[in-house]
């Protein structure tokens, strides 16, 4: 009877004095009575981990990444208004829903709780560290302009609120993985609509501008073509007349080769050839009328005219003539003589 009391006993102190820590948590035993209670006495335990529920306690810290989000809209988080609102150079407010995600430092665990007695994550994220993010949001607007703010330069707010962040918490043990502004900015609505109103007079004028160069661009392009189309009409002209030119030269030589090769002996063997064998009326004598032709005045002299032809032809005046192939004989038609009686 005895003895089982005592096994029961110890079963219950052995399940006191030993406890587990998960894979995605860290651990740290605090001494709760003692001389040597401190900082430097807080170790970072894991796994499974044997203490005294009478004198220690281990206080659990998850490692893994916490994702939070302030926003207006009661459908996220709380049902209540969690957004952040911060201003800009000029002075003009500035509401924005923020997500952040972080993580702690494993080695700064135990000054994490010996500064804010806190291991609940959520409490810390919607208390010192929903501060820290207003307040970086708030420092690093202020330098800036509610237009650049609203427009292109609001990645540049989030990264420098990054960095700040990173500075005034990392000290502390959060570690900064994303700031994030979500949705649009909201902002007075007549800065709202004085600062549509710019982006829409910007984005006419780069229209603008681009029409303007397009416009520009097929003027050129038109000028390019006429220009294009005025050289080839210019120089079809000119090919054109080139060939005029050529052929009326080319007319001009065969004339002029034509008339050097002309002479008295030609006309009359022509004249002869075309002659159809008749007589004309009136005669005299007993010779047969045919026409002569005087042509010497026409073609110079018969050296002059034969150099000038030689030219022509692309004959050398000054080569040895060629011997000229003798003529056959020509049978001389005799008339009969007439018959004695």
């Amino acid at each position: 009877m005895v003895a089982g009391a005592v096994a029961v006993g110890a079963l219950f102190v052995s399940d006191a004095c030993l406890t587990r820590i998960d894979a995605s948590h860290v651990g740290i035993k605090v001494k709760l009575a003692g001389s040597s209670r401190g900082v430097q006495d807080i170790p970072v335990v894991s796994g499974w981990v044997f203490f005294n529920p009478l004198t220690e306690q281990i206080i659990s810290f998850p490692t893994s990444v916490q994702s939070v989000i302030w926003t207006k809209t009661p459908n996220e988080g709380p049902p209540i208004d969690e957004s952040i609102t911060f201003s800009s150079e000029e002075g003009v407010n500035v509401n924005a829903d923020i997500g952040l995600a972080f993580h702690i430092d494993p080695a700064l665990a135990p000054h994490l709780y010996l500064r804010f007695r806190l291991n609940d994550m959520r409490l810390l994220a919607d208390g010192y560290v929903r501060n820290s993010v207003r307040e970086a949001f708030n420092d690093q607007a202020s330098r800036m302009k509610v237009q650049d703010i609203y427009g292109a330069g609001k990645t540049r707010l989030v990264s420098e609120v990054v960095k700040a962040l990173a500075a005034v918490l990392g000290k502390d043990g959060f570690l900064i993985d994303q700031v994030t502004i979500n949705g649009a900015l909201r902002l007075p609505q007549n800065v709202a609509d004085a600062i549509n109103r710019a982006m829409e007079a910007t984005q006419n004028a780069i229209q603008a501008e681009n029409r303007v160069r397009q416009v520009k661009a097929e003027a050129e392009q038109a000028i390019a073509e006429a220009h294009g189309g005025a050289e080839a009409a210019r120089e079809r002209a000119q090919g054109e007349a080139d060939a005029v030119l050529i052929r009326a030269r080319a007319d001009a030589r065969a004339n002029e080769v034509i008339r050097l090769s002309t002479t008295g002996s030609v006309l009359q063997y022509r004249a002869i050839e075309r002659w159809n064998g008749r007589l004309p009326m009136m005669q005299g004598g007993d010779k047969t009328p045919l026409l002569t032709f005087d042509v010497a005045h026409l073609s110079g002299t018969d050296a002059e005219r034969e150099k000038r032809l030689a030219e022509l032809l692309g004959d050398d005046p000054t080569a040895p003539a060629k011997p000229a192939d003798k003529p056959a004989d020509k049978p001389t038609d005799k008339p009969a003589e007439p018959e004695a009686h």
